[in-house]
Formats: structure tokens, sequence, C-alpha cells
């Protein structure tokens, strides 16, 4: 979905420097291995006698979800094929060998158990969630498109002067806003190339290119905590905490935004505060330039229009009645009918997120259509666990595993166990604010990951200008990650004291 924008470059050269990598002889031979691996762990889950689970009534259908869970997780955890690919291939497995559409003789709900329905695995790349993911991408490609995201920079870069620190907090205080509403890539592939003039500017001796460089990733990052769209793992964690078969607490965009830009805007003011202080600008002012213009005429107003709507509907939710995923759709329509978004338009969507997040989805469905989550539930004390303890654990794995791995494979990875936790423990979860405290966590740890140029896209954007040294990101990675998960913990007890979700 990069095309349109600024810097499209960049992403093109990223992409071509992680195909290489990944087709480097001796990750070829890692690959064979570590497929062998992951089969060897399949097929001795699958064909492992039921009582070995210590399970009780532990059915045939529950066992091979077990493994393929396991196959799941390998998968991510490796990356032996794309993140998406895995997904996919967990939908086809569920179907052939635990659903009422499978492999007859494998599937007969007298000798398997109870059987997944097909309509509803199926169902999983339509879920809600992913309308609103499909709503996030189309307002992108239109504000694109109409020049209205460059127009936006220039105007709010502009009150920040030309003072070099305060155009450091300028850059990041609105990539963090676009984060909010555009793909974290895509934002940061723009920041970088309008930083371009201001890299030339600055002397090549100096800290403040470093400072700069580092500073697109590191707001990308957090301000895409800001809403419900702003990066994946924050829609697994609401389609959780909202589905009705779950967790029913019915939190809107509005409250997720009400709780969590305020802790989006503090934790940017300190990775500024901390940026400028360990790598300080030898030269004091800077002249910025942005080039690019708004396209005029009805189009780009309707446009306009049309995203302030959108954004009052999602922050009035409660008041109108209409949900966050139907105004999520307001825009796709309005665009298409207006001509603004065409077919060719929706080949630029990031299909393989929707992928990614749908695979996970049916995995989580697979879980509790099963029975196997009430299975775990009842075989499990969870009820005995320390709350604090949930929480820590939690959070310190989904912080690695995000450092490693793809942000929403870790989020489809922990999501389902984690609702399995909270559902066991019950009130005992009060203490720490609830099961919102833990699944939004782990959603705020997931962005918090930002060690390594692998971590996210943005950080191997950043990377690739060679301004960053992996030991400069490492140290703020780090840094920051500690604090926006000490904060973001904070801000979610606070908010349920308080009773904003």
């Amino acid at each position: 979905m990069f095309k349109n924008f600024v810097g499209f470059n960049l992403v093109e050269e990223m992409h071509k420097l992680r195909h290489n990598k990944i087709f480097n002889p001796l990750k070829l031979k890692k690959k064979t291995i570590g497929f062998l691996l992951v089969a060897a762990a399949f097929l001795s889950l699958w064909l492992l006698p039921a009582e070995t689970f210590g399970l009780d009534g532990l059915t045939k259908v529950q066992q091979r979800i077990i493994a393929i869970f396991v196959y799941a997780t390998l998968m991510w955890v490796m990356e032996l094929v794309p993140a998406w690919a895995t997904s996919v291939s967990i939908m086809v497995m569920l179907l052939l060998f635990t659903s009422d559409s499978g492999i007859k003789w494998l599937c007969d709900p007298g000798t398997a158990g109870q059987l997944l329905s097909y309509k509803q695995v199926m169902a999983s790349f339509a879920d809600p969630v992913v309308m609103l993911f499909i709503g996030g991408f189309i307002l992108a490609i239109a504000t694109t498109k109409t020049g209205l995201d460059v127009h936006l920079a220039r105007v709010l870069l502009t009150p920040f002067g030309k003072k070099s620190e305060n155009i450091l907090l300028g850059f990041m205080l609105v990539t963090a806003l676009f984060s909010m509403f555009i793909s974290n890539t895509a934002t940061t592939a723009m920041m970088l190339t309008f930083l371009t003039p201001v890299f030339k500017q600055l002397p090549a001796e100096g800290k403040g290119r470093i400072a700069m460089a580092l500073s697109i990733p590191i707001a990308a990052n957090l301000g895409g905590m800001g809403t419900p769209i702003g990066t994946p793992p924050n829609t697994i964690a609401l389609k959780y905490l909202n589905d009705p078969e779950v967790l029913n607490l019915g939190i809107g965009f509005g409250q997720w935004m009400l709780f969590m830009v305020p802790l989006v805007i503090v934790l940017i003011i300190v990775a500024w505060m901390i940026l400028k202080k360990a790598f300080p600008f030898s030269q004091k002012t800077i002249e910025l330039k942005i080039d690019g213009e708004m396209k005029r005429g009805g189009q780009t107003i309707l446009v306009i229009v049309t995203m302030i709507v959108t954004i009052l509907l999602w922050m009035m939710d409660t008041l109108t009645g209409i949900n966050t995923y139907t105004v999520a759709l307001i825009p796709f329509a309005v665009f298409a009918m207006a001509g603004i978004v065409t077919k060719y338009d929706l080949e630029e969507i990031n299909w393989s997120v929707i992928w990614m997040v749908a695979g996970g989805f049916a995995l989580g469905y697979a879980m509790n259509g099963s029975g196997l989550a009430a299975l775990v539930i009842r075989a499990i004390p969870f009820g005995e666990f320390s709350p604090i303890l949930i929480l820590v654990l939690s959070g310190l794995i989904c912080y690695i595993l995000s450092n490693l791995i793809s942000h929403s494979a870790t989020a489809a990875l922990l999501m389902p166990i984690l609702v399995v936790v909270c559902m066991a423990m019950g009130d005992k979860l009060t203490a720490i604010g609830g099961p919102t405290t833990v699944l939004i966590g782990v959603a705020i740890a997931s962005s918090s990951a930002m060690i390594l140029p692998i971590s996210t896209p943005p950080n191997a954007l950043a990377y690739a200008t060679n301004l960053v040294q992996q030991k400069d990101m490492a140290k703020m990675g780090i840094t920051m990650g500690v604090i926006s998960i000490v904060l973001g913990y904070l801000a979610l007890i606070v908010a349920r004291t308080l009773h904003i979700v």
C-alpha cells in the first residue's frame, strides 16, 4: 500500500534487502532444518496418545488444534515463511482437519469430537476488526492521493520554528500523529524523506543527524499506540476485549484515545528529552523545506470533510451508537462512490497484514469453538496465579518476542492464550485493572519493542539511511522500551480505576 506514499523508494529498498537476506544460501539451509523441526513437533503432538497432555476429556479435534497452535508458534517465531503465509496455512489446516467441512474420515463428530464451523473459520477474514484495518488503509490512500499528508506535515511543522531541538520535537509529534491513522511504515518513509534536506544542512561530524534519524522510528512506534487502528496489535487486543463471546467489554475508539493519546504525548516528550541530551545538536538552527503540493478541488475537500467526520464518529461512538467497525467503512463507501479510491488503489491495501491477523483470529476461534480453552481453564489453576506475575510475564514475553519477530504475529500468538488466562482468573485481576490491563498491556509492550533494526519496519528504514548505528538504536530502544512499558501499565491501571475503560 506504499506506492502512493512519499518515500516509497525507501520501503522498496528495505524489501530488497530483506529478500536478499532471506534467500541467502546459508539462510536456506537453516530454513530447511527449521521446517524439519516444525514438522517433527507438529506430527509428534498430532500422534501422541491423548492421555499424554494431562487434560481430561481431550478430543481428537482439540489435540489437532494444539498441534496446529504449536505449528503456528514455531513458524511465526522462526519466520520460515512470511507471517501472512503461516496464517493462511493455519486456516487451511483448521478447515481440513477440525471443521465440519474437513476430510470425511478425520472429521467424524462421533470419533473426533466437537467440530469447528467452517463458516466461522472463513469468517475470520471478514471479522469486524479486519474492516477496521481496511478503513484505515483507505483513509491513508486517499490522503496521499490528494497530497493532504504532505500539506498537513508542512502546516503542522511550521509552528516549531527554526531551532534544531524544536524541529526535532515537531517531527516526532507529527510522526506520532500520522502513525495513529496511517501505517507506521508509510509514515516513517514519508517523514525520513522530508528529513533529507535537513540531513544535508547538519554537519556530518555532529550528533544531530543521529537524533533526527532515530526520532522518526521511535515516534512512529510510540504513536501507533494512540488509536485502535494505529498498529495491528491494538486492533487484535480490541477484538478480544469487545468480542461478545469472550470478554465483551465494549471499549470504543474514543475511549481508547482518551487514555492512550495522553500517554503517547508524554512518551514522545520523554523520548525527545533523552534524544537531545544523548545526541546534542552542534548546529542550533535549521531551514526546513518540504516539497510537494496538495491538490486543489472538490475531491480534496471531500477527503478532508470525510476524515473529520470519520474521526469525530470514532470518538463519539458511545453517543451515536455507531460502532468503530461500522464507521471504518464510511470513508471506503464515500471515496469509492466519488472515484477518489479506484480498483487499482485496492491492490495497494496491505493484504498481507489482513491475512496475518485473520489467521490469528481463526486460531483464537478454534481454541474457544472447540472447547479447548474451557478444558484448559478447568485443568490449570489459573485462579491461584498472582495477577502481578501474569502482568509482568505477559509484558516481558511480548516485549522479547516483538523485538525478534513481527509485532502482529506476537500479538496473534499471545492474545488467545491470555484471554484464556484472564477468563480463568476472573475477579482476581481487578487488583491490576482487569483483563484490559493485560491485553492492552501486551499491545503497548509490542509497540515498545524497537531495539534492533529488524524489530520494526520503521527501525529498518531508519537504519537504511546509514546515519544510525545498531548500538545507538539498541540504547534508545531499551531505554524507551522500559519507560514506555512502565508508564503504559500505570496509565492502564489509572484509566481502569477512573472507569475510563
